[in-house]
């Protein structure tokens, strides 16, 4: 029987997206193995009740004043006292800028190892997981096999499906007393919302990005309002934030945000490897260029060959009239 642990990340009292995507995998595989889920977050109980809905059988929750915000060193000592409580086999975490900071911590406390933004985790002999990860940029696949326990990993956002368990009930634990928090030495103390972008970048199920073929910050207007029209995200390539065109926080790409939507439209964006290393997981890949022979279009599912700022506009009026 296998026992998953899934650290669960939350915004205001709601779950995050990711995190979902993260206790249904958890719930998937536990049920290939008549194994029991348990969820790990810091919140309230209220808020430790909603992981029930997405396969958690049990959950271990804080709301220690120590943990309203995030630090590194009290969020892995929360971990890890629930590890110690629950003793899993397999621990689990989003691959979020959160999650990638926090389980390299967690998993050196436990010294054991990590595969960190997995596409694919699948149960091998008895109960060996094999975690699959893009390497090289995303050019090749590494399939990779841990020992000792628990086998460790964090689930790239956007990619497992999301499924709600139904009716469950679930045993909730506090760790309040379990845990100190007397050595944290670093802390976030204030975090800053961003007008404008009404959905995050990777949790995004539609994103729209511009690159080096808007020619300029004047034409980032058409990649947002198109964005804006079918409920999607703005992004941008490395290209277009160099030259100051984008913020850095609507980077797509090795050095930016790694997302996998479920449409990604690529506006004047040629395709190096950088970027395409960030977007690649995407199912469905849309690119405008007007040179037909952009590294782009070898990896789009469609593409239009063209002036970027001409069709956005006419594609944009289209989509209107549809919906």
């Amino acid at each position: 029987m296998a026992k998953i642990l899934v650290f669960v990340e939350q915004r205001e009292g709601t779950l995050k997206k990711f995190s979902k995507e993260c206790l249904s995998e958890a719930r998937r595989l536990a049920d290939a193995k008549g194994g029991r889920v348990a969820a790990v977050l810091a919140g309230t109980e209220e808020t430790a009740a909603q992981c029930t809905s997405y396969g958690a059988d049990c959950i271990y929750f804080s709301d220690h004043s120590g943990l309203t915000a995030y630090s590194t060193e009290g969020y892995a000592e929360m971990v890890c006292a629930a590890v110690r409580a629950f003793q899993p086999d397999v621990l689990l975490a989003p691959a979020s800028s959160q999650g990638k900071d926090l389980m390299p911590r967690v998993t050196a406390r436990l010294d054991v190892a990590l595969a960190q933004d997995c596409t694919q985790v699948v149960w091998q002999e008895e109960m060996q997981l094999e975690w699959t990860r893009p390497i090289f940029a995303g050019k090749a696949f590494a399939q990779v096999r841990l020992s000792g326990s628990p086998q460790a990993g964090t689930l790239r956002p956007n990619v497992f499906p999301l499924q709600e368990s139904g009716d469950r009930t679930a045993e909730r634990i506090s760790l309040n007393e379990s845990l100190s928090l007397s050595g944290i030495r670093a802390r976030v103390t204030e975090t800053q919302k961003f007008a404008g972008q009404t959905v995050e970048l990777t949790e995004a199920d539609i994103i729209v990005s511009g690159g080096r073929g808007m020619k300029g910050p004047e034409n980032f207007h058409l990649v947002q309002s198109l964005a804006e029209t079918i409920g999607g995200a703005m992004g941008a390539s490395r290209a277009a934030v160099d030259a100051g065109w984008m913020e850095h926080r609507y980077q797509v790409g090795q050095t930016g945000k790694t997302v996998a939507p479920t449409l990604y439209l690529a506006c004047g964006i040629s395709g190096a490897i950088q970027h395409l290393a960030g977007m690649s997981s995407s199912k469905y890949i849309v690119a405008i260029n007007k040179d037909p022979e952009a590294p782009i279009f070898k990896l789009a599912d469609y593409g239009i060959v063209g002036d970027t700022l001409q069709i956005l506009p006419l594609l944009n009026q289209e989509i209107k009239k549809i919906r």
